[in-house]
């Protein structure tokens, strides 16, 4: 809910954003545009707090859906592992598979 929340808050900035230029006499184009960049930046700036509760709610649905994958913190620690040293192979081997052509 709180990305939802996050979400209308940069549109409902937007919209203001553009109905502000567009009523001051901009074009359709320039107003959207010139709008999009104010929003963005209005929104980094004043939209800190449900970015970060938007962010937090994000990260705990991962972490829910990890944990319901049944998989464990140390298969995927292997996993990263195994992943570290095949490219770790690849980076001593340079591209391809010995043996195996291109």
């Amino acid at each position: 809910m709180r990305v939802l929340t996050y979400s209308l808050m940069r549109l409902g900035l937007l919209g203001a954003c553009f109905a502000g230029l567009y009523w001051a006499g901009a074009g359709l184009w320039v107003a959207f545009l010139v709008a999009t960049f104010l929003a963005w930046g209005l929104s980094y700036v004043l939209l800190a707090g449900p970015r970060d509760a938007a962010a937090l709610e994000i990260a705990e649905r991962a972490q829910a859906r990890a944990a319901r994958s049944g998989r464990t913190q140390r298969e995927l620690d292997d996993d990263a592992a195994e992943d570290a040293a095949v490219d770790a192979a690849l980076a001593a081997t340079g591209p391809g598979v010995p043996g195996v052509p291109v």
